[in-house]
């Protein structure tokens, strides 16, 4: 374990130095118990990483609990410019060890970032999570393990299984890529200020390879319109991506009296697969 080069103070007192008030335009809930951060470091299993991101650090309570594993590099992604000298503070605490960037996670090239098979530990800002999660799964080759804070609605819709309430377009997109479990939740008194809503940790673990072979917007778009209207049968639903969805849904073998929440990742790939087909067929 690391030790910092003196002792820290109480991250209270960082955020009354600092006037590092959390900022609701900006999704900010801090964690500031460092049972809970440590927990959180523990289940993200980084015995083997050398590297990992943190997003939205802010007065840096996960931080510390990252800086004290034996993680050799850890890269911290800030917009909120309040946080980092706060961060920088922390950083001289450990030499070489922490790297601060201040910018817009979700405008970051975490390829030129990080090195491959990096993982990511982050409490997320509630306003941005979602997006963020779309915009690692696209790269989710680039990472060893995704250890993520997620509203616990958005955490169960993530992990939900096929026909449940909760399935839907992020299930199958994250699960199409990753392998996902539910961790455990964390009450919103644990947080500063508390949210409205528990938090439930997950981690997702990319696969060797994704559960059905599909092109990835072409499946994006076929789960996307399935589920935007997701009460009315399919062939009703996928109306506005072919002249034909009958045919379309015959092809792929999949009744067109279903609805999507009854529908496996892998026949989701089925019609994403023969949508492209078609397609080329039509251009040709």
């Amino acid at each position: 374990m690391a030790i910092p080069l003196s002792p820290l103070p109480p991250l209270r007192d960082v955020i009354a130095r600092y006037d590092l008030g959390a900022r609701k335009s900006l999704g900010q809930h801090f964690l500031l118990d460092s049972n809970l951060t440590d927990r959180i470091v523990r289940s993200a299993d980084l015995n083997a990483v050398d590297t990992v991101l943190e997003v939205g650090p802010g007065p840096g309570g996960l931080t510390r609990s990252l800086l004290a594993t034996d993680t050799p590099h850890i890269v911290s992604v800030e917009r909120d410019n309040r946080c980092i000298q706060a961060l920088e503070e922390l950083s001289a605490q450990y030499p070489n060890r922490l790297r601060i960037v201040e910018d817009d996670a979700l405008k970051v090239d975490e390829r030129n970032l990080l090195p491959e098979g990096s993982a990511i530990v982050a409490n997320l800002p509630y306003n941005v999570g979602t997006a963020l999660l779309f915009k690692w799964l696209d790269a989710h080759d680039h990472f060893c393990s995704m250890t993520l804070l997620f509203q616990k609605e958005v955490a169960d819709r993530i992990a939900a299984d096929v026909g449940s309430k909760a399935y839907g377009r992020l299930a199958v997109m994250a699960q199409w890529r990753c392998k996902v479990k539910k961790l455990f939740d964390i009450p919103a008194r644990a947080f500063t200020p508390p949210p409205k809503v528990m938090s439930t940790l997950i981690q997702l673990v990319p696969r060797g390879e994704v559960l059905a072979p599909a092109d990835a917007e072409t499946l994006s778009l076929v789960v996307k319109t399935a589920f935007g209207q997701r009460r009315k049968m399919l062939r009703s639903s996928l109306k506005s991506l072919s002249q034909d969805p009958e045919s379309l849904l015959s092809r792929a073998g999949i009744d067109g009296r279903q609805r999507a929440e009854q529908l496996s990742i892998p026949e989701f790939c089925a019609i994403s697969a023969q949508l492209r087909q078609m397609r080329g067929e039509e251009a040709q």
